[in-house]
Order: structure tokens, then sequence, then C-alpha cells
């Protein structure tokens, strides 16, 4: 009799129970912002020419979602606002100096959701206090969800992905210098994936989830897991939140 096998699927049938029983709840679940699929795309007009386009890379922070009930989740993001790319070295240098963002002085903007009010099964609204440049204000985010699954590579940890759009007044915000160049209104848009938490914060979930997801993985995927294909070896790993 092979016990450590008989225990670990005694294990898994009860946290799978509890799991079942959890989501039966409507319990939300607590997902981290994966900081490389996630990025902060922001369009501004440039002197009347065309509209200047740059991302922001890097951001962290927490999710908290069931998607069987929108009006419980709750985000908190921190932008690292030193990772912003206008495709210039000197553009990037600008928009950070003291006279626009101020990176030196304001390095981070974060966003703390106060408030979800659900449009329908792939929609909502999310209100929270938009801090950037030293001054707080609160922004709506018009959020679109994308998908809540297994991610297809390892470890294949549940990923929630999302997209959200809003429109700011840089003006609002104390960011003021050169309004004959500089439009005020500042078009974002987000594409957000988290992936729940598991090893690292203590919650040994992740190979459950797989089982969960589908029982154990394929052949294939227990291959990759073990052995990954020249191509992602030679890709940045898939990052553990």
């Amino acid at each position: 009799m092979h016990v450590p096998f008989l225990f670990r699927r005694a294990m898994f049938v009860a946290v799978s129970g509890l799991m079942c029983a959890s989501a039966a709840a409507g319990q939300p679940v607590r997902y981290a912002l994966d900081p490389v699929h996630t990025r902060v795309m922001f369009a501004v007009e440039h002197a009347g020419f065309s509209r200047a386009i740059g991302t922001v890379s890097g951001s962290t922070g927490m999710l908290v979602f069931d998607p069987d009930d929108w009006s419980l989740a709750h985000v908190d993001v921190s932008v690292p606002l030193t990772r912003l790319d206008l495709g210039d070295e000197k553009w990037n240098r600008a928009a950070l100096a003291n006279n626009l963002l101020d990176a030196d002085d304001h390095p981070v903007a974060t966003f703390v959701s106060t408030r979800v009010d659900p449009v329908d099964a792939q929609h909502a609204a999310v209100y929270g206090t938009l801090t950037l440049h030293g001054v707080s204000n609160e922004i709506k985010l018009d959020v679109a969800f994308n998908a809540l699954k297994r991610h297809p590579l390892p470890p294949f940890r549940r990923t929630a992905g999302f997209s959200a759009t809003t429109m700011l007044s840089r003006k609002a915000f104390g960011i003021d210098a050169w309004p004959s160049v500089i439009g005020d209104s500042v078009e974002l848009r987000i594409e957000a994936e988290a992936t729940r938490s598991g090893r690292a914060d203590g919650d040994d979930t992740t190979d459950l989830e797989t089982e969960a997801d589908g029982a154990e993985p394929s052949a294939t995927e227990a291959t990759t897991a073990r052995t990954p294909s020249p191509i992602e070896q030679a890709s940045p790993p898939e990052p553990t939140p």
C-alpha cells in the first residue's frame, strides 16, 4: 500500500471539498497582480499633432474577487512611475522631471478601490482613489472581465484577466506644465493579470488546483512542468506571486 499517495489523495479530497464549499458560499478569493503581464498604457495630445503613447510596466498589488459577486471585489495597486516608457529616453526624462510627474518625490502612483458597481457578468464600474503626484482623487474604471481559469503554463496557477479604461485630467492632479504642448486629458488603458495566491504566501494549493481543474495534468503538461521547452527556457519565466 502506497501510504504517501493515499494520504495525498485524502488531503486533496478534503481541501477540494473546502474549496468547493467556499466557492458555493460565494467567498471571494485573493489574487496577486502579475507585474510582467500587467501594464498601464496612457495617451495624451502632443501639440495637436498626435497623441503620444506610453506604458508603465511592473505594477504590483492584490485583488480580491468572486466572479459570481462583483460587489465583493477589491483591488489595491501600486504603479512604479519610474518604469514609464514613451519610446525615447529624452521623453522619459522629461515626463519624470519635477515640473511634470516629479518621480523623485512621487515615484509611485496607487489605486485603491472603494466601490464596485456590476454592469453584467463581464463588466463593472470600479470606483476608487487614485493617488498621483501627491494628489488623491476619486476615479472610475470601466472594467471588462476577460477570463478566470488555470494558466496553461507551469506552475498552472488559476489566473484572472481584466481590461480597464478611464480618462483623467492631469491638471486635477497638479500636473499642469506645458499646457500649449501637452493636452490635459489623459486616456488610460490597463491590461491586468492576477494569479491566485499559492506557495509564496503559505497557501500550498497549486497542485490541488491543477487536479481540481481537470484531475492530473496531462502527460504533455507533466513533461513541460519537468523540462521546459527551448522557447520557454529562452523566455522570462512566468512570475510566481
